[in-house]
């Protein structure tokens, strides 16, 4: 075991000891599929005209839920636009100096400029709450894939009012949830330029099933594997796109997001693989920045 391993294992167990009894799906697996709560939710966004936050409310078969934008730079219609999703265990809009901000670390810094216009997305449950009351929020798979839902199509939405107004490039990317939702877009609308997926692949159950997360998993959802993977994995539908449009990152240690099971659903797409694990990967904020400015800047 290494140190990139190490500290994934500790992440999981701290973060089971926390939840005490609660964990993810333990109200339940039945669900309506991803397709019917995509196809059911309601999400309309303003046009974007500058930067600031825009609280939203989604209409979806769990319910109203809550995400948001934040225009946090906009150079213009004449600059590539980077629409960006978090991780799960974020706080999205927290930019502050000891806040775990993905988006903050790589992307929006004053010391390292990036010449694009920058959007961050909330996922619905990520308002203002800690991660164990943000878990408590999802225990059951239903409204699981009604936050998937409303995100992917949150992005959706976004890019249609980038596009209408700018014809440079769109890059969608996230890491870990944010890289589910990203391969998510790319299977059911496909209208961004480009995807940049880290720690993210389309076999999303074996997340909760065989990686060490299973450890916040519910009894029920790991003693009904078939069933759950039948509502979380979309590798079909997602090879059904041709376009070479997906840079994914994976790191080669990774003991949430498992390297070997998840570069297969990428065929022959370009990998970038990060000797590391799942979070110290979530770290290499000048690695990530660099391969993401890259793709802005290819032709």
């Amino acid at each position: 075991m290494n140190i990139h391993t190490a500290l994934d294992n500790l992440l999981i167990d701290l973060s089971a000891l926390c939840l005490g009894r609660s964990r993810f799906f333990d109200r339940g697996i039945t669900s309506p599929t991803f397709e019917e709560h995509l196809r059911s939710t309601v999400l309309s966004v303003p046009d974007i005209e500058g930067e600031g936050r825009r609280e939203l409310e989604a209409d979806t078969l769990s319910g109203r839920l809550d995400p948001a934008l934040h225009v946090a730079q906009w150079r213009g219609t004449g600059y590539p636009t980077v629409i960006y999703h978090h991780g799960g265990m974020e706080r999205p809009f927290d930019y502050g100096p000891f806040s775990k901000n993905t988006f903050g670390r790589i992307l929006f810094s004053k010391k390292k400029p990036v010449e694009a216009n920058l959007i961050n997305l909330r996922a619905a449950f990520h308002s203002d709450r800690s991660r164990l009351r943000r878990i408590r929020s999802i225990r059951e798979l239903s409204d699981f894939l009604a936050m998937l839902a409303v995100s992917v199509k949150l992005v959706e939405e976004t890019t249609c009012r980038v596009k209408a107004r700018s014809q440079k490039r769109v890059v969608v990317a996230g890491i870990s949830l944010g890289g589910w939702v990203a391969n998510l877009h790319r299977t059911y609308f496909n209208s961004a330029d480009v995807y940049v997926p880290i720690l993210a692949g389309a076999a999303l159950g074996e997340l909760f099933l065989s990686s060490i997360y299973r450890r916040m998993v519910a009894r029920c959802a790991r003693m009904n594997p078939e069933a759950v993977r039948s509502l979380l994995n979309f590798e079909a539908e997602f090879s059904s796109v041709k376009d070479n449009n997906v840079f994914p990152v994976l790191a080669l240690y990774d003991r949430i997001v498992d390297y070997d099971r998840q570069r297969a659903c990428y065929g022959n797409a370009p990998i970038r693989v990060l000797k590391k694990g799942h979070a110290t990967c979530a770290r290499a904020h000048e690695a990530l920045r660099r391969h993401i400015t890259e793709l802005l800047a290819s032709p």
